[in-house]
């Protein structure tokens, strides 16, 4: 099974542009209130939620947690049920615990991915999980905790595909700049990927793409034809 584990952050863009150049998942997992902006098939809302009913501790997400929450019907794992949302259900933290070996969490994101370990889904792909944003002296804490569970879902033979915005993984980090240490060489070090294997190679060594000539657009108009 492939799946999509879906947040808030600046990389959901790509998600929206996998979706419209056709990729395909078997299911969309949610990451608290993104269900109520595109389709989902889980959620995890591991914050009880009375944070979203009852305060606005939730802060700018409050209302469109209210909103997916009153109109849900597909399952949300969080850390307690609720009677007025039945759709909710207990996260099964001590089926995963117990059958990965660790009891790491320290963010939402987290239980998601270890969820995925559990099931044992064939490929994660992670959008809008960032954490971390270029030229922004700010970071979101978690980071380490995904980062560890989604070297356990590696370690377990899933494959894992993370946004290219994503700070997560050091994803959108320039491949010239990856390696410490060689980044500082004249020629740095880099990572590439050859016929489904990963290769280090020097920066100079790689081909660069032909440059594609550009033509002139076509324009249609409202009353034209393809």
């Amino acid at each position: 099974m492939k799946i999509a584990i879906v947040g808030l952050g600046g990389s959901y863009a790509d998600y929206i542009s996998a979706r419209v150049a056709s990729q395909e998942f078997d299911e969309i997992w949610g990451i608290n209130c993104i269900g109520g902006v595109i389709h989902v098939d889980r959620t995890f809302m591991m914050d009880p939620v009375h944070r979203f009913i009852d305060t606005e501790n939730a802060g700018s997400q409050t209302g469109i947690a209210r909103e997916f929450l009153a109109k849900n019907t597909k399952p949300i794992y969080s850390c307690t049920t609720h009677p007025d949302f039945p759709a909710i259900e207990p996260y099964p933290l001590e089926s995963v615990t117990k059958d990965t070996g660790f009891c790491y969490f320290n963010n939402t994101v987290a239980y998601a991915v270890a969820y995925a370990v559990w099931k044992q889904v064939e490929k994660i792909c992670l959008y809008g999980i960032d954490f971390t944003y270029k030229n922004v002296n700010m970071a979101e804490s978690g980071r380490a905790c995904v980062e560890f569970w989604c070297a356990i879902a590696v370690s377990k033979g899933i494959k894992l595909e993370v946004a290219h915005r994503s700070g997560l993984l050091d994803t959108n980090v320039p491949d010239n700049e990856k390696l410490y240490g060689y980044h500082r060489l004249k020629d740095p070090l880099v990572q590439t990927v050859q016929d489904g294997h990963l290769l280090i190679t020097k920066q100079s060594e790689i081909e660069a793409p032909e440059p594609v000539e550009a033509s002139d657009p076509v324009i249609f108009g409202r009353h034209d034809h393809v």
